[in-house]
């Protein structure tokens, strides 16, 4: 089981994550023809058969789902942008809430590293790292955003709550 694993990992795994950053909100129809690549990968290193439900197969050899694999990416760059090692022209689209001079409101009083989200005009827009990013830092968890978490205890714990939903 490790060769077909290591073979899938090297040919279909580092396809499937390469700038996958940018299939964020793509269409379901798209992403479910990547995620169908997942599967019968999944397959051919488990020997799992067609007819058996795949995502207990997928957290046994613990893979994420393709949309998940994407907001993982997404989620540690935003991470890394705010912690300085990502760069400048990623860093610049991460403001926090607090640092924008704006009036602090009770709503945000409790929240943790909040991020401004800027309007868009179209769904393009809504795509790009300087919207997309800052929502899905937001939709996390309070504890996935405490000051001063380490990228590896960061990622260990978004995986932790990606595979959770």
């Amino acid at each position: 089981m490790n060769a077909p694993k290591t073979l899938v990992q090297a040919f279909i795994s580092c396809r499937l994550d390469y700038c996958n950053s940018l299939l964020y909100g793509i269409s379901d129809r798209l992403l479910q023809r990547l995620q169908s690549v997942q599967n019968v990968a999944t397959r051919l290193v488990t020997g799992a058969r067609r007819r058996d439900h795949i995502t207990p197969v997928l957290r046994q050899l613990h893979w994420l789902p393709v949309c998940q694999r994407v907001a993982f990416k997404v989620a540690g760059l935003v991470h890394q942008s705010l912690a300085g090692a990502a760069p400048a022209y990623l860093a610049d689209d991460c403001h926090l809430l607090s640092d924008a001079g704006l009036r602090p409101l009770r709503s945000h009083s409790n929240d943790i590293k909040k991020l401004i989200v800027p309007r868009t005009h179209n769904k393009l827009g809504d795509r790009s790292f300087l919207a997309a990013g800052p929502r899905l830092w937001n939709d996390l968890p309070p504890g996935l955003r405490q000051p001063g978490l380490s990228f590896d205890s960061f990622r260990r714990s978004l995986e932790t709550h990606l595979f959770g939903n």
